[in-house]
């Protein structure tokens, strides 16, 4: 009879999968290298498969690690969420809520939303994952999202928030260096900042203001907070979240005709709604981020 396998061996897996290496893996997770390799050696028994090959750059996965990467990577949110529900009361605000956000809002909106609700809850401790990719709320990867779009599945309970307006920005010292361009035309001329991929956000730029077809940038990153960094150094112009601006007074908004919009949600599994710490958290992420938008 087969045996199933622990569950440590799967976040073995997942260890190894993501730093190449069973050295890394051990660091990663505390353990000794032999035991990670004892870990992979049993589940390959079990699945029946090699799952890692070795190569200069180090362990390659199979195409049958490959197949087991999504379960393996469920089981560690359940096992995530199973933890951040076991720590809470369902009478106190107290335990784990993980959040999930997009880099701009998990990074310099909401720490001080989330400073607030702890200080008045001091049982509640924050998960928060400032990340662009989107987290599945019913796989459990998060309990609460705030997201820049409307959440499509039924279970979810959301609430829109409202929408974020997004200008073309640059610090004062650029302007002072190179002038201020007085129409797109004139951008032409100027060093811009922008991302060094197609994003949904400049397909819906392209789409709504078609005469930036043919601007090329100066400076692009992948990472929306070393875009924003790179404009509050000086670099360039570029899009900036205007509630975020209003923060910065060497921050100069140009040609404010133009503006993108981001419509936003916080979100949440139907499930959580009976949970304190879920329910407080959620209605807190509403309220801080109504007052940002406001401004």
């Amino acid at each position: 009879m087969i045996r199933e396998p622990s569950w440590d061996f799967y976040r073995t897996f997942l260890a190894v999968l993501e730093h190449g290496s069973l050295s890394a893996a051990a660091r990663e997770l505390g353990l000794t290298q032999p035991t990670i390799g004892r870990h992979i050696g049993a589940l390959e028994e079990t699945v029946g498969s090699q799952l890692f090959t070795r190569s200069q750059q180090g362990l390659l996965p199979t195409d049958a690690a490959l197949a087991l990467k999504p379960h393996a990577q469920a089981l560690a949110s359940t096992a995530a969420a199973l933890l951040r529900a076991a720590s809470g009361s369902r009478d106190d605000v107290s335990g784990t809520v993980r959040i999930s956000a997009s880099e701009v809002i998990g990074t310099e909106v909401l720490p001080p939303i989330l400073a607030s609700l702890q200080a008045d809850h001091p049982g509640l401790a924050i998960e928060l994952s400032a990340s662009d990719t989107v987290e599945d709320l019913l796989q459990r990867e998060a309990d609460i999202a705030v997201r820049m779009v409307e959440p499509a599945q039924d279970a979810l309970l959301a609430r829109r928030v409202g929408t974020i307006t997004l200008g073309l920005f640059a610090h004062r010292h650029y302007l002072a260096r190179h002038g201020e361009p007085r129409n797109v035309g004139d951008l032409h001329h100027h060093r811009l900042i922008g991302f060094d991929r197609q994003t949904a956000f400049i397909r819906a730029m392209m789409k709504r203001y078609p005469q930036f077809d043919g601007l090329s940038f100066a400076f692009k990153s992948d990472h929306s907070i070393v875009l924003h960094n790179a404009l509050r150094a000086g670099i360039g112009i570029g899009f900036y979240q205007v509630p975020l601006a209003k923060r910065d007074g060497n921050l100069v908004r140009l040609l404010p005709d133009i503006e993108l919009s981001l419509d936003t949600w916080v979100a949440m599994h139907e499930n959580l709604r009976t949970s304190p710490r879920c329910r407080v958290t959620f209605d807190a992420l509403v309220a801080g981020l109504l007052d940002y938008i406001r401004g």
